[in-house]
C-alpha cells in the first residue's frame, strides 16, 4: 500500500469514527468506501438481533433494491461474506453460477461485478460490505486489498458508533428510572429501595420493559394500571 493511500484511509477512519451517531456512521461507510475503491455504489448489511440480516445503509436507491433482492433471494456474495467469513468476488453477474436467483436480478438492475467483505471484530461479526460496479471485472486484486483493510477500519467504527449509542440508552433509561422512582416515592412515602422493587415487580408482572413503565409513570404521575385476565 502505498503513502498516499495509507493516508487516505486514515483520513475516512477518523471521518468515520467522528460521526454522531449509527446512522450518520453508516452514511460515511459507505460515501467512504466509494471513494477507497473502484466501486460505483456501496452498502452495509447489518446483522440484527434474531441472526436477521437486513440493510443498513446504501449510496443509491438501486444498491438498495440490490441489497433488498439479495435478502429475498437468501444468496449472494454479500450474505455469503457474513456466513462463511470470507470475501467473495462476483466478476460478472451475467456468468457466475453460484448464486442463480440473485445474480439474474442484480444484473438487471445493471450491477455487473460485486464484491462482498466482512465486517468483523475480535468478538463478533457484524455484517458486510458490500461494493457494486456497473463493469465487468471492475476490481482487481489491489482493490479487494484495499477493500479488506477499508472494512476493518469500517468495523471498528461501527462498533464504537454501536456501544456508544447502548451508552447513551443506557443512561437515558437510568435517567428516566430515577425520575420515576422519585416519584413514587413522594407519593407512596417509600424509600428509593422500595420505589426501585415497585417499578421491577410492576414491570415483571405486565410483561413491559423497566423504562417504559418509569416512562409511563413519569407521564401520569402513578403506577400504570396492570391488565387482568
Amino acid at each position: 500500500m502505498d503513502v498516499q493511500l495509507a493516508s487516505s484511509l486514515a483520513e475516512m477512519t477518523i471521518d468515520m469514527v467522528s460521526q454522531p451517531d449509527v446512522a450518520q456512521t453508516l452514511d460515511t461507510v459507505v460515501q467512504n468506501a466509494v471513494q477507497a475503491t473502484a466501486a460505483d455504489g456501496a452498502g452495509v448489511l447489518l446483522i440484527r438481533p434474531g441472526q436477521v440480516v437486513q440493510t443498513a445503509a446504501a449510496s443509491d436507491e438501486v444498491v438498495r433494491r440490490a441489497e433488498a433482492l439479495q435478502s429475498a433471494c437468501g444468496e449472494g456474495p454479500c450474505l455469503q461474506a457474513i456466513w462463511s467469513h470470507d470475501t467473495f468476488l462476483v466478476r460478472d453477474t451475467r456468468a457466475d453460477e453460484r448464486w442463480p436467483r440473485w445474480a439474474a436480478g442484480v444484473a438487471e438492475l445493471g450491477w455487473r461485478c460485486i464484491l462482498g467483505v466482512r465486517l468483523f471484530t475480535k468478538q463478533t461479526t457484524i455484517g458486510a460490505l458490500n461494493l457494486f460496479s456497473q463493469s465487468v471485472d471492475a476490481f482487481d486484486p489491489d482493490d479487494v486489498d484495499v477493500a479488506e483493510i477499508f472494512g476493518q477500519h469500517a468495523s471498528l467504527a461501527l462498533m464504537a458508533a454501536q456501544e456508544d449509542a447502548g451508552l447513551r440508552a443506557a443512561i437515558g433509561a437510568k435517567h428516566l428510572i430515577g425520575q420515576a422512582q422519585g416519584i413514587l416515592m413522594e407519593r407512596y412515602g417509600i424509600d428509593a429501595d422500595r420505589a426501585f422493587a415497585v417499578l421491577r415487580r410492576h414491570s415483571q408482572d405486565s410483561n413491559v420493559k423497566l423504562r417504559t413503565v418509569a416512562e409511563q409513570v413519569i407521564e401520569t404521575r402513578r403506577l400504570p394500571e396492570q391488565r387482568t385476565g
